[in-house]
């Protein structure tokens, strides 16, 4: 071989050494921290990754005034864990929790979101609100009725402690992720009001993502916890009122948050949730609650109090609609969202640990 050729191959092999290092370093750095992928890990990848039952102590209040004095509550939910990281260095690893819609815990969608975000090195804690009250309520109109948003926000701070006992997971960088009516309870819980109502020790998430969430309600006092805010629609979905979206979102940047608002044009309501498209449910759209300084919920049509079971369903009854909505699976608007997600929570995620 000439002197040449010698150099020649030398050149090529380290033009290729980045793709090599690329390729074949990428699982390995997943393992050793947050590795954002685009695109998210299929299935294929996520297929090895199983999620584990787990229990944590909540409460019940049915509004955040409640929660000082709420019912105690075991919480449930399913943990995934990435790989390697009973060995990952202490406080390393970012995590999420993951809080579902009116229907309940979807395979195609918050199972599925756990895995991915788990194969991309984060811890993931699915949370099921439901499933922690069964004795409240079995049906879908009883749940709605008797599990209110402020259970699911009691449910994600005390997942958020549960993962802070984790010696991996940085408690500084949990992210509260929301589906529809979860959506709703992910971007109640970045009040501040709320959140010392419900975290008086001061525990925080580090960022709230709201997926389809209904702007149905806003704040007395819209001072936020500081957390960045995501708020991803469908420019089809009925359930959004992008005039009143846009109210919210101003009423929390004036809070203390940066918030960023994404309208997909033609997507329907719940993108990801792997279900065809077909008609569900009853519209919000009428409704208007404020949540008042003390944590109190009131109705601004009627001036009720939304304080117990038969005064929520009152308020509802006189403010949903007959009207149903579409939902639809979409697999190029739910790509484009994990990439809207994934640049959202990107440098949060990869911000180095302060202590």
């Amino acid at each position: 071989m000439t002197l040449k050729h010698a150099l020649a191959g030398a050149v090529m092999l380290l033009s290729c050494l980045p793709l090599l290092i690329g390729s074949a370093g990428h699982a390995a750095s997943a393992q050793d921290g947050w590795q954002l992928e685009d695109p998210w890990p299929s299935g294929a990848e996520t297929v090895g990754i199983q999620g584990q039952p787990v229990t944590f102590p909540s409460s019940s209040p049915f509004t955040p005034r409640d929660a000082p004095h709420a019912e105690l509550t075991t919480a449930v939910g399913t943990l995934y864990l990435p790989r390697g990281i009973d060995n990952a260095p202490p406080r390393s690893r970012p995590a999420v929790v993951l809080l579902h819609g009116a229907g309940g815990v979807l395979s195609a969608r918050e199972h599925s979101y756990g895995r991915q975000f788990a194969a991309m090195g984060a811890a993931a804690l699915v949370v099921d609100v439901f499933g922690a009250r069964r004795d409240r309520a079995a049906g879908f109109t009883e749940r709605l009725l008797e599990v209110t948003e402020s259970m699911a926000i009691a449910d994600a701070y005390a997942g958020l402690r549960y993962l802070a006992q984790r010696p991996a997971v940085d408690p500084k960088r949990v992210a509260l992720i929301g589906f529809s009516y979860g959506a709703m309870a992910t971007m109640y819980a970045l009040n501040a009001g709320v959140a010392e109502l419900m975290a008086p020790d001061g525990e925080r998430f580090a960022a709230h993502a709201a997926f389809y969430g209904p702007c149905i309600a806003g704040f007395a006092e819209p001072r936020t916890t500081g957390a960045p805010l995501l708020m991803l629609y469908g420019g089809q979905d009925a359930l959004i009122d992008p005039a009143r979206c846009g109210e919210f979102a101003a009423e929390t940047r004036a809070g203390g948050s940066a918030v960023q608002a994404i309208a997909y044009p033609d997507a329907l309501h719940q993108w990801d949730g792997g279900q065809p498209r077909r008609s569900i449910g009853q519209l919000l759209n009428h409704c208007r609650l404020r949540v008042q300084a003390d944590g109190n919920v009131r109705d601004l049509r009627t001036g009720l109090s939304m304080s117990g079971p038969l005064l929520r369903r009152a308020i509802l009854v006189l403010c949903v609609e007959d009207e149903r909505y579409l939902i639809g699976a979409d697999d190029t608007v739910r790509a484009q969202s994990n990439r809207d997600l994934g640049r959202f929570l990107n440098p949060i995620f990869q911000s180095k640990i302060s202590r």
